[in-house]
């Protein structure tokens, strides 16, 4: 197994990308502690990846909240006396953000989605990083979006948030690497299961007289192989970047989009 017998924390494991990453990260032997904003998601996961012979621990953790992680960090390095992995997949809302023109949208609005995804990312991972500095090992993770390379109409904050995402984990390498610890990233593209991709659908909907399986469709289309990742296959990445298998690669955000984005 890739994972045996490391500790990895996964923030937002309440959706799509950290449930999934969560499961594959127990899988290949990972003891996983699983945080969301609310409880009740991420103990159902907890609880599934248990059934499955798996180990997880799920807890009510804010990743805007910087007390709330460091206290939490504390409990898993008390139980567990370590932390080898820390994956960043909180999402937010972007109901009144996604589909609205730039020139139509408010500074508040459009620096929400900057301001929450920069922070959370910021303070989840200079958290871990001061355990995983200690121990001379380490791998801080987040996950992406194609609109952080590519430019997309109406999608406010959300783009420039996703690329300072990638800006941060460059940096945080070049700071972290002569400590042994590695900082990586995924970019999938406009999997179906995710809230983002939903939230994003919603508002073009009357616009553009589409379904959703049309807007699937003409996402879809812009692949190689003409279909969408699912989280199942972006996870399947991420526990690999996790591992020691992985030991070349830091600094960098690995492409998921199947062709969409060129590298």
């Amino acid at each position: 197994m890739l994972l045996k017998d490391k500790v990895a924390v996964v923030y937002g494991a309440g959706g799509a990308v950290g449930g999934a990453v969560a499961r594959a990260f127990a899988r290949e032997g990972a003891r996983v502690y699983v945080t969301g904003r609310r409880l009740d998601p991420v103990a159902a996961l907890a609880k599934e990846i248990e059934a499955d012979g798996g180990s997880a621990t799920a807890a009510e953790v804010d990743a805007l909240d910087e007390e709330a992680v460091d206290r939490h960090l504390r409990a898993v390095t008390g139980e567990a006396g370590r932390i080898d992995v820390s994956f960043n997949a909180i999402g937010i809302r972007n109901t009144g953000v996604v589909g609205v023109p730039l020139t139509e949208l408010d500074a508040e609005r459009f620096a929400g989605p900057i301001a929450a995804y920069t922070t959370s990312y910021f303070l989840t991972a200079r958290l871990a990083a001061r355990r995983m500095t200690a121990q001379g090992s380490g791998v801080i993770m987040t996950c992406t979006a194609l609109l952080g390379r590519t430019g997309v109409p109406h999608v406010g904050g959300y783009g420039p948030a996703m690329a300072a995402k990638e800006s941060l984990t460059r940096s945080l390498s070049a700071e972290l690497a002569p400590y042994g610890v590695r900082v990586v990233g995924v970019r999938p593209q406009a999997m179906p299961e995710t809230a983002t991709i939903r939230e994003a659908f919603e508002p073009r909907a009357e616009a553009m007289g589409v379904t959703w399986e049309q807007w699937q469709e003409t996402l879809a289309s812009r692949t190689h192989p003409h279909r969408l990742m699912t989280p199942a296959e972006m996870a399947e990445v991420a526990a690999f970047l996790a591992s020691d298998r992985a030991s070349g690669l830091t600094g960098t955000t690995v492409n998921l989009t199947l062709g969409s984005l060129d590298d």
